[in-house]
């Protein structure tokens, strides 16, 4: 993680203001995380792998007012309101409860990928205030300790804490509440130069009809192909450590890809189903097959939306771009390369 994230900025007396602007880039779980065992404190069924992008990145500036009787949430300059500034001003409650400090703040967020489209919008989001929020609130978390406080605003967010490859901790089952929320974390996964990209095809930017959080309740309590997808989640998490350790991007994508569609059949047999695989999806990922027949490694990844990911290698990335925006028809495609981790920006925004 870059070094400036360790430099955090401490608050003023009361009275004054102080301040912090991060900016963090979303993430694209090649081995989904899926479930929450425990939803107050963000816990995971699985332990789940992902590469952060370098595109789409979220900026948020959090400043403290000591005078202030309430938070002031804006998105996009708009003011935040509904679920988005309850989560937002729950996930700043607890920050304050940490640092035993009680300003409210107004927190700025802009957020360059489409929300609620299954593109990991929230994990970015997240990533990028909790990074903020502790600096201003003079927390000083190492990359670990940002990552948990991440997790508790949305559970992707705790990847997008770091760069390149993360994977994040289940953690333990078994233990009490506070000994499993230290245990559930991100950290960096070794990965061999295999020079990867992401072509996404957005074939639908708009907010899903079912949130993520209904439809991971939803297929947990009732879809019977629920538990044996977790149990091969684990054992394909295994392969893809040991796939991009040694650099086999062929087996990288093939393990992705699966695990995927594995995750997204779950949903299907869920009562009654979730279905966010869409016509325009399907047309996408018969391409991805074609392109594959053709002799070029191209790989599918879904996450809770119709848009598809293709994991390819970047010499192939415009080929594949450019059969994906053909099946796409219409829709927009984005190629991304690995990204950086969440970090702070000084002054003059670097």
């Amino acid at each position: 993680m870059p070094e400036q994230q360790n430099t955090l900025i401490l608050p003023r007396e009361a009275g004054g203001t102080a301040g912090a602007t991060a900016v963090a880039q979303p993430n694209i779980a090649l081995i989904k995380y899926w479930g929450k065992r425990d939803e107050q404190l963000f816990l995971p069924w699985t332990s789940s792998l992902s590469m952060t992008l370098d595109i789409f990145p979220t900026t948020t500036r959090v400043e403290l007012d000591a005078e202030a009787g309430h938070d002031e949430v804006t998105f996009n300059g708009v003011p935040a309101t509904g679920e988005a500034q309850r989560r937002i001003v729950a996930f700043l409650d607890l920050v304050r409860e940490r640092a035993g400090l009680p300003h409210r703040a107004v927190v700025d967020t802009h957020n360059t990928v489409p929300t609620g489209a299954g593109l990991a919008s929230s994990a970015s989001g997240f990533a990028a205030l909790a990074v903020a929020a502790a600096a201003a609130y003079g927390l000083g978390l190492d990359a670990t300790g940002l990552s948990r406080l991440a997790r508790r605003g949305s559970g992707s967010a705790s990847r997008s804490v770091f760069g390149g490859f993360a994977a994040w901790n289940a953690g333990t089952h078994t233990a009490p509440a506070a000994e499993a929320d230290l245990s559930s974390y991100a950290e960096p996964v070794p990965a061999a130069d295999i020079d990867p990209a992401l072509v996404i095809a957005v074939v639908n930017a708009g907010p899903k009809d079912v949130s993520s959080r209904v439809a991971m309740r939803r297929t947990v309590d009732t879809s019977p192909l629920f538990e044996p997808w977790a149990e091969s989640s684990k054992a394909d998490l295994v392969e893809m450590r040991a796939a991009l350790l040694r650099g086999d991007l062929d087996a990288v994508g093939e393990i992705a890809e699966r695990n995927a569609l594995g995750m997204h059949a779950t949903m299907l047999g869920a009562r009654p189903a979730v279905r966010y695989i869409s016509p325009a999806s399907l047309t996408v990922l018969d391409s991805v097959l074609q392109l594959r027949r053709d002799g070029i490694s191209a790989y599918a990844t879904m996450d809770a939306g119709p848009n598809v990911k293709v994991l390819c290698r970047r010499a192939d990335a415009d080929r594949v771009a450019e059969v994906v925006r053909d099946a796409a028809a219409g829709g927009a495609v984005h190629v991304a390369g690995p990204g950086q981790g969440a970090r702070l920006l000084n002054e003059d925004g670097r």
